[in-house]
């Protein structure tokens, strides 16, 4: 959602370049089988033409083009998020950028510019570890989005079909259908292959030459190279960061598709069917002996030949029917998308943490939290073919609400007045208002089921998520 905010500075931010043009072109050529390559064979093999002759000026001018740098504040504009170290926020960012920018852009253009720090940020993942974000200043997030908006035209065409994370017009919910349409084609186990903090363990120097296959602009790849060694504030102190590329800036997921292309490329050389998300990706095959393998041989090559970590504890072989990609099962032989165990379990959890009786909100904005979350759910695991999973999960929530709504009238008078209010017989109410029993029995009693209503709830703005899944069934047109 697109903020109203202060005018930019786009129109004092240099004189403009020439318009860019891009010719999008691209295309897998035949599989073959065989072996993954021993290291450096796939370097080697791989003589990328730079894609310089695409632009009509070089690649850090168009990087600087007025309407690219546009574009670029666009959106990140559109992404909002928090400030970095130097703590300028979106809205302030502007009137701090006009009269800098002619000096930034020299300085882009000479090849002297400096990026800073990201800020350091660690948020819990559900297996009770830590994932470490960087968050860049709002002009290194513009810069960044500048040279992606170049670059992405560059790579994204000659990037795998089978690459689902961070690209143009593919999303999750392609990655999910891949699985199916392979599990239905009989290949029965998966190589489920974890890779360890990878983002935090890319070696710049196994990327950054990877990316001068097709960037023959020196001070481009210069840049590059600087924002992956910026460091990071961790309390106020500067650290510095050899290995990995900081998850948080606009510039991670396409070097993370960069340098993870070498290993989709392997494997559909060798005929493999598999699925990428990112880091997140599984190799599928007939048998467990072979799955096992394919993974046997996809982790060595990429321990020796990327130089990243395998984490082997996680990493498995598995039936379909036990796989789970992106939040989503596949069960059965048609491999029926379904929302995944522990997703259903992390949904349920989050509701649980919005409808909580001791949260001190009204129900106004308690219901409008619970719009907004299953909204955003549901437009992700609509693609599931589960309604009467979701009708079940409604009336559990109802359940919740009404629930909310009994402790919130607490007093035996309030509660006995408001059910005669809507409709429950007086002697009936009176009853159950002085009941002792706990809100959760009580949420499931004739008198709430009566006065309480699900019109009545829909009324008070609780969604229905068969509703939603209704209204989205285009999205499983081809599911």
């Amino acid at each position: 959602m697109k903020n109203k905010e202060e005018p930019t500075a786009n129109s004092q931010r240099g004189t403009t370049s020439g318009q860019v043009d891009l010719n999008r072109s691209g295309g897998d050529g035949p599989e073959t089988t065989g072996a993954l390559s021993r290291p450096g064979s796939t370097a080697a093999a791989r003589a990328e033409q730079p894609a310089l002759s695409l632009f009509p000026m070089s690649l850090m001018e168009a990087v600087v083009d007025q309407a690219n740098m546009e574009r670029a504040w666009k959106n990140v504009k559109a992404n909002r998020g928090a400030p970095g170290p130097d703590g300028i926020t979106i809205a302030e960012f502007p009137a701090w950028l006009r009269p800098r920018w002619p000096t930034i852009r020299q300085q882009l253009l000479d090849g002297t510019y400096q990026p800073g720090p990201v800020r350091r940020k660690t948020i819990d993942k559900p297996d009770g570890g830590q994932r470490l974000l960087g968050i860049p200043n709002v002009l290194e997030r513009l810069i960044q989005q500048a040279i992606v908006q170049v670059l992405t035209p560059i790579f994204d065409p000659h990037f795998s079909q089978s690459s689902f994370g961070f690209r143009p017009k593919r999303s999750a919910h392609g990655a999910a259908r891949q699985v199916q349409r392979i599990i239905r084609c009989g290949h029965r186990f998966a190589a489920d292959i974890d890779l360890s903090k990878f983002f935090d363990r890319v070696q710049h120097d196994v990327l950054m030459a990877r990316v001068a296959r097709r960037v023959d602009d020196k001070r481009l790849l210069r840049l590059i190279g600087r924002y992956l060694r910026a460091g990071v504030m961790v309390e106020g102190v500067l650290q510095p960061t050899d290995v990995g590329t900081p998850q948080g800036g606009p510039l991670s997921p396409l070097l993370s598709n960069i340098l993870l292309d070498d290993l989709d490329k392997e494997l559909e050389r060798c005929g493999l069917p598999f699925v990428r998300y990112a880091d997140d990706f599984a190799i599928f095959a007939k048998s467990q002996r072979a799955t096992e393998r394919i993974m046997a041989s996809v982790s060595r090559y990429l321990t020796e030949t990327l130089r990243l970590v395998v984490n082997q504890e996680k990493s498995r072989v598995v039936p379909s029917k036990e796989f789970e990609f992106l939040g989503f099962a596949f069960v059965k032989s048609r491999a029926t998308i379904n929302v995944a165990a522990k997703s259903l379990r992390k949904f349920k959890q989050r509701i649980r943490q919005i409808t909580g009786r001791s949260r001190g909100i009204s129900m106004d904005r308690r219901l409008s939290e619970l719009r907004s979350y299953i909204r955003g759910w549901m437009g992700y695991f609509g693609l599931a073919s589960q309604l009467k999973q979701f009708d079940r999960l409604d009336q559990w929530m109802r359940r919740r609400i009404r629930m909310c709504y009994w402790k919130q009238w607490r007093r035996p008078n309030r509660r006995r007045d408001t059910l005669i209010r809507l409709g429950v017989p007086r002697r009936q109410a009176i009853r159950h208002a002085r009941s002792r029993q706990s809100y959760w029995h009580m949420s499931r009693t004739i008198a709430s089921g009566v006065g309480l209503t699900n019109a009545w709830l829909a009324e008070q703005g609780l969604i229905r998520m068969k509703t939603l899944w209704a209204q989205l069934a285009p999205l499983r047109g081809t599911a």
